[in-house]
């Protein structure tokens, strides 16, 4: 990892990542496949995390066969992940502790954007059970890992959706109405307020770990597959990313942010990453400024305390030190 400053930061900054274990969530397409295969090109050990398992065994050989291009073997593994369903969450945790002895970065990707309404295997609203919850207590259940190693980073994945609103308390699972928008930014708001408070959690506590975020701005993922462009349309699916094409960037580059929030060594805790271009939407990443609402210290206890609550994941390591 290098350090600052660069003028134009690219994954080229990123250096060798010689022994070190990097885990990416919903790393079989788009933003985590290029996030754990640029790892993998530069000889980290990635761990890729995906709910399919047939695609993420698709992804394993795709990105075996891209990193040996580079003239790399990659050192590159399947985890079985569902991050809707927390006893999943649990499994793969456990699968992870049965085959290191420590994680160095956590990339929190996998997501879901603007479906339908639906839950989660546990009875969460599906875009805040999957985007934050299951995110927040996978971190927990790592947090030994992550804690083992020297100096571990946490990415959490934002998104300029979560400019939509402020932190919805009262309808926060969606318990009174459902807006399919609404409850996407109040997720990525989520990711935000989670990423920040875990860095105030870790530097309370005097623990060796950086809680950094990054959002890719607008990029032509299969997050479309799901939003109203798509809904009861074989084209709309289409449109919708030929959008992302139009007024966004490629998935390789969407990932360039969240690659310098976990791999700039110069990045500091809760410092947020997106690309640099008009609203956010594509170009260079660069440290930006969030909301005001993502800064908002009591809604981000509130949220803590519920999401431990909820998934029973109390990050006990922290509050032990």
């Amino acid at each position: 990892m290098s350090g600052r400053p660069v003028a134009v930061w690219t994954p080229d900054e990123l250096g060798p990542q010689d022994g070190r274990t990097v885990l990416v969530t919903g790393a079989n397409s788009g933003l985590g496949f290029h996030v754990a295969t640029e790892f993998a090109r530069r000889g980290a050990d990635v761990l890729l995390a995906c709910r399919d398992t047939g695609r993420g065994e698709a992804a394993l050989e795709r990105l075996r066969a891209d990193v040996a291009d580079s003239g790399v073997k990659a050192s590159a593994e399947l985890v079985a992940l569902d991050v809707a369903d927390l006893a999943s969450v649990r499994r793969a945790a456990a699968d992870v502790a049965d085959r290191r002895a420590s994680v160095d970065v956590l990339v929190n990707n996998a997501g879901v954007m603007a479906p339908p309404f639906a839950r989660t295997a546990d009875g969460f609203e599906l875009q805040v059970g999957t985007n934050h919850l299951g995110h927040f207590a996978l971190t927990g259940l790592l947090l030994p890992l992550l804690l083992a190693g020297n100096g571990a980073r946490v990415v959490s994945v934002a998104s300029v959706a979560h400019r939509f609103g402020p932190l919805d308390r009262e309808n926060y699972l969606s318990e009174r109405s459902y807006s399919r928008w609404h409850a996407y930014g109040q997720s990525k708001l989520s990711n935000l307020l989670f990423g920040l408070e875990l860095q105030r959690r870790a530097a309370a506590a005097g623990a060796p770990l950086v809680s950094t975020i990054a959002h890719p701005g607008l990029s032509d993922t299969n997050l479309w597959k799901a939003t109203p462009l798509a809904a009861d349309s074989r084209v709309g699916g289409a449109l919708g990313r030929a959008l992302g094409r139009a007024v966004g960037h490629p998935p390789a580059q969407g990932a360039w942010p969240l690659l310098r929030a976990a791999g700039d060594a110069a990045a500091a805790g809760g410092e947020y990453f997106g690309p640099d271009g008009f609203g956010g939407w594509k170009g260079f990443p660069v440290p930006e400024r969030a909301s005001a609402a993502a800064y908002d210290t009591s809604d981000a206890a509130w949220l803590w305390a519920r999401s431990a609550e909820w998934t029973g994941v109390g990050f006990e390591e922290l509050a032990a030190r």
